[in-house]
């Protein structure tokens, strides 16, 4: 059963859009991260006409909108032969009260007929000038969207307002698997990360690793496809792409390395990258204490199920063709907690992040990331300039006693003292995260900031 989760600041935003006169609103982000459930959510109890477009073109898409409308208003479906007709159909018959209107898919028109965006400018400044209307045009092809927003786009200066919905955080993703315990939570998380219809098909009455096998191993299953069904949607030269995040789920961060595995020259590699950061499944990171112009930079895997496909299922794609999953998931098995370890140093800022917002912190935290240089290595670095204060935190996804808490703490002093930062005038404060901590009540009266899963619930 799918459920709602979070999503209150996209609600508060719409709905005080929705209190204002009338409004042109784009709402985008990539495919299956919970756009159509929010309009539903947001319609309920609103007057509003829903039309989910397809790539059929403009005219039987214009046909279908205005049978919908047809529908709502109790009329026999008009005649049209565009969306001008659909529209102009629909503005006749409102009155004072504020309709919501949205077009799904939007970015399907506009692939099919460039001229959508100019047909919709004149809908805007001339069919639906006077009515108290809000109209959403809602898509998932995140490229083509952004265009739609450019300063090049006719529809640049009419909307009143633009949402790119980002997938869920730990902290609201969690809520989807009551039946797990906080750490098969963390778990799934870092399989399948923040896009809700992933989490979903998780079935937390079975183990993790079942519903791996089952849900993202066995062929025909949606999973088993998602992946390099999305990047084909987005891309049209898809395979270079393939070749870029496996190279990256294996552990090459730095261009050299990316172009040595894939096999792409260093100088083509900047505009593959950058299209993959604006889908949002890749990032680049710098050591937080320096200015983003750094060379010192890698690239990783921002979504964590785009990492775990590349990593455990699509370099062993011929195995799973022949149905030989055991395999598969034995390699799995061996490498996954060192795969979640990396995945709860994410979740683990993340915690820092809405630990500060609860004003749960030591100070405020203005900066928080992550810091190396040479062999060494933290997992989360905060800082506040104006306070001059720092913190130096270390996320182990292990059970510790407390002496190897101890060791770990001592460890991390060791290597904050190489972290150039207001170093002769700060004020440090030293933090470990991990699996399940023994006595931590001690350790915090050491003025050592300790959490762990308990923590997170």
């Amino acid at each position: 059963m799918n459920r709602f989760i979070d999503r209150e600041r996209e609600l508060e935003f719409l709905e005080e859009k929705f209190g204002n006169k009338r409004q042109l609103i784009v709402l985008y982000g990539r495919r299956r991260v919970g756009k159509t459930e929010l309009i539903k959510q947001f319609c309920k109890n609103k007057d509003h006409i829903y039309f989910l477009a397809d790539r059929r073109g403009s005219l039987l898409n214009a046909e279908r909108f205005a049978n919908i409308a047809a529908e709502h208003f109790g009329d026999i479906p008009p005649r049209v032969r565009n969306f001008d007709d659909a529209f102009t159909y629909i503005a006749k018959r409102l009155d004072e009260r504020k309709i919501v209107i949205t077009i799904d898919e939007f970015s399907y028109l506009v692939e099919k007929d460039d001229s959508i965006p100019s047909v919709f400018q004149l809908i805007w400044d001339e069919i639906l000038k006077d009515k108290n209307t809000m109209l959403i045009l809602c898509g998932s092809l995140v490229s083509m969207m952004e265009n739609i927003l450019s300063y090049r786009s006719p529809l640049y200066g009419r909307r009143t307002g633009q949402w790119k919905l980002s997938p869920l955080r730990f902290n609201n993703a969690k809520q989807i698997f009551p039946g797990y315990s906080t750490e098969q939570k963390v778990e799934a998380y870092s399989i399948l990360g923040g896009i809700p219809f992933y989490l979903n098909t998780f079935d937390d009455e079975k183990d993790i690793y079942t519903n791996i096998e089952e849900k993202i191993l066995t062929k025909g299953e949606i999973l088993y496809e998602e992946v390099e069904f999305l990047l084909r949607e987005e891309l049209r030269d898809y395979s270079s792409y393939l070749s870029i995040l496996e190279a990256i789920a294996r552990g090459n961060s730095r261009i050299s390395e990316i172009a040595n595995f894939s096999k792409i020259q260093t100088k083509d590699l900047p505009k593959y990258l950058n299209v993959l950061m604006r889908l949002d499944i890749v990032e680049k990171v710098h050591p937080i204490t320096e200015k983003k112009t750094t060379k010192r930079t890698i690239y990783k895997i921002r979504d964590n199920f785009f990492d775990f496909y590349f990593r455990f299922v699509y370099p062993f794609k011929s195995e799973l063709e022949l149905g030989n999953t055991k395999k598969v998931m034995g390699i799995i098995k061996k490498d996954f907690n060192m795969f979640v370890g990396k995945k709860f140093e994410d979740i683990s800022r993340e915690f820092l992040y809405e630990m500060n917002l609860k004003g749960l912190m030591p100070f405020r935290l203005l900066n928080i990331g992550t810091w190396w240089e040479k062999d060494k290595e933290i997992d989360a670095v905060a800082f506040n300039k104006e306070e001059k204060k720092i913190l130096f935190c270390e996320a182990k996804w292990q059970d510790l006693s407390r002496s190897e808490a101890e060791k770990v703490l001592e460890k991390l002093k060791e290597k904050a003292e190489a972290v150039e930062w207001l170093n002769k005038i700060r004020k440090e404060y030293f933090c470990l995260i991990g699996k399940r901590l023994k006595d931590k009540k001690d350790l915090r009266e050491k003025n050592y900031l300790v959490f762990d899963l308990e923590d997170f619930s």
